[in-house]
């Protein structure tokens, strides 16, 4: 006698169909919580900008024409190309001038993007950081995977927050007072 019994409780519970809000993939990049890029000059060593992007809890700097966020944009320095252009060729930060380590004429998004670009270039290109520019191509802002986690947690907090971290896990207790 075979009879078997499925007891995952995937099957025993009723599945419901939760339907994506299309309306935020049409919301303006402007909705997102962004903050200012941090912005330098393609002279500016490598260690200055690893150091920059540390004290600022960032992911990339921009590089402009004259390392201000008034000129193009040139480039961008990630915590990527820290780990594949600097330590992985064993090379010195302190010697390496951005130029030489940076990603020359990254994707962009213009200010009129919609999250939906956003989404789009990150997914296609593999991207956790997309330069915004002006229509001069100077740059706005610096929209990050973390951005939109956080636009999606605000849209969804109930729906996200009270997930435990795993499934059928306990939540933790705090620690201390």
């Amino acid at each position: 006698m075979s009879d078997e019994v499925d007891d995952d409780p995937y099957f025993d519970e009723p599945r419901h169909q939760r339907s994506f809000d299309s309306k935020l993939l049409r919301e303006p990049l402007e909705a997102l919580p962004v903050r200012p890029a941090i912005v330098m000059a393609p002279g500016a060593s490598a260690t200055e900008a690893m150091r920059a992007m540390q004290r600022e809890h960032r992911g990339c700097v921009l590089v402009t024409d004259d390392g201000s966020s008034s000129s193009k944009l040139v480039g961008i320095f990630t915590e990527r190309d820290v780990l594949l252009r600097i330590v992985d060729r064993g090379k010195n930060p302190a010697t390496l001038p951005l130029s030489e380590v940076m990603t020359p004429d990254p994707d962009v998004l213009s200010v009129k993007s919609r999250l939906a670009n956003a989404l789009n270039k990150m997914h296609v290109g593999g991207f956790r950081h997309v330069p915004v520019v002006d229509a001069e191509h100077r740059p706005v802002c610096v929209v990050a995977v973390r951005d939109i986690v956080e636009f999606l947690v605000e849209a969804f907090p109930r729906e996200i927050l009270n997930v435990p971290a795993e499934p059928g896990a306990l939540p933790k207790e705090r620690e201390g007072a």
